[in-house]
């Protein structure tokens, strides 16, 4: 059983003059053989283009509604109030099935018909009447894979995708998932009409040290029990070097030091923070001297970490 028209190019029956061109022209430009290579893709235009002429003619439109997929063998002077047509049945063939309502359409380097397609395909292509017109190249995508280092200085890097290479300019603080845009390098349009562009979506790599949400920067702080209990200055990694923080005396495993604006910069507004979260250290294999001092400690202090929670 053929396949309804309506449900072809995915409108609703009742749907307007506007409805039936704006999806058609949709379909149209996925499937058009010219822009898919998808073999399955010609039939598919076919079925579409076939749907909207049908439903794009008001009076045939009509004759398909009350008469389904036997409208073209119904003669267009059918009469229902005698049940038989004055002309009787004839008419012409066509690829799309017997009936003078048939339009036979040649789907190759151009049209070939009674249809005047230019109107369809003048917006879609940019061409008007017997020819496809230009057609502007598709957009593309590829992943471009940084470190946290890389996405954090930004800067020009050479980049090789299949036989072409291409100059990228990375921004400053970009940050994982965002799109770079090389205007013009994407696919490669037909006759005079532009290139599509490409698109690099941002993947930055785990890092042995760094976590990101967002522009913020995380990462572990390991400290002695003496620098935690005491505080200290300690030096810590960022992705522009290396810079000191003030471990507070009393610092437990889990406290978090701020070094405001020094995560992933943000061209557009406020830079990220970065956050050394303090974990507290003990030796895995103390000596004995360090054992003594611990157990020294052991018998002085009166702290008790369970009660204090």
């Amino acid at each position: 059983m053929a396949r309804d028209y309506y449900e072809i190019l995915g409108v609703p029956r009742d749907a307007d003059k506007d409805q039936i061109q704006q999806a058609y022209r949709k379909l149209a430009r996925r499937y058009h053989p010219d822009v898919n290579a998808d073999p399955a893709a010609e039939d598919r235009f076919k079925e579409v283009s076939e749907a909207y002429e049908v439903l794009s003619d008001p009076a045939t439109r009509s004759r398909y509604d009350r008469f389904g997929a036997d409208f073209r063998r119904v003669p267009e002077d059918y009469d229902e109030r005698v049940g038989a047509a004055s002309g009787g049945f004839g008419g012409g063939g066509s690829d799309f099935g017997g009936g003078r309502g048939g339009t036979r359409v040649h789907f190759g380097r151009g049209f070939d018909g009674d249809v005047d397609f230019g109107d369809i395909f003048g917006d879609i292509f940019g061409g008007r009447g017997g020819g496809y017109g230009p057609i502007p190249g598709a957009d593309q995508e590829a992943v471009l894979e940084l470190t946290v280092e890389e996405a954090y200085r930004g800067g020009k890097r050479k980049l090789r995708l299949g036989e072409r290479s291409y100059d990228v300019d990375i921004p400053a603080g970009v940050i994982d998932g965002q799109r770079i845009r090389l205007a013009g390098q994407g696919g490669r349009g037909s006759g005079d009409a532009p290139a599509g562009d490409l698109y690099l979506v941002v993947h930055i790599r785990p890092h042995p040290r760094f976590r990101l949400v967002g522009r913020d920067i995380y990462l572990d702080l390991p400290v002695s029990p003496w620098e935690a209990a005491l505080g200290a200055t300690v030096a810590i990694p960022t992705p522009s070097g290396e810079a000191k923080v003030k471990v507070a005396p009393g610092s437990s495993t889990g406290r978090k030091l701020r070094l405001r604006g020094a995560g992933m910069p943000n061209p557009r507004g406020a830079d990220g923070n970065l956050y050394a979260e303090v974990k507290v250290m003990v030796p895995a294999k103390p000596t004995a001297r360090e054992r003594e001092l611990f157990e020294q400690l052991a018998a002085a202090s009166t702290f008790d970490p369970r009660r204090e929670q």
